[in-house]
């Protein structure tokens, strides 16, 4: 290894708009199994249709309309 390195010309990534953070989530057990289903008959991890569901809702600004009857 070098003793020191020339950053002068460096450069911010660029996707860290896009790295993901781990969070801890409660999610109801046929919840999950419906996104294993849709994983299973897509091909795509259930984990990331779970964050393009959400990401779809954040991006479209969706509202969650909620009525006890």
């Amino acid at each position: 290894m070098r003793e020191e390195y020339d950053f002068t010309n460096a450069r911010k990534n660029p996707y860290t708009q896009k790295l993901k953070k781990q969070i801890t989530i409660n999610i109801d057990s046929d919840t999950i199994q419906f996104f294993k289903n849709m994983a299973n008959s897509s091909g795509i991890p259930y984990q990331t249709l779970i964050n393009l569901y959400l990401s779809d809702c954040a991006a479209n600004n969706r509202q969650l309309h909620i009525s006890w009857n």
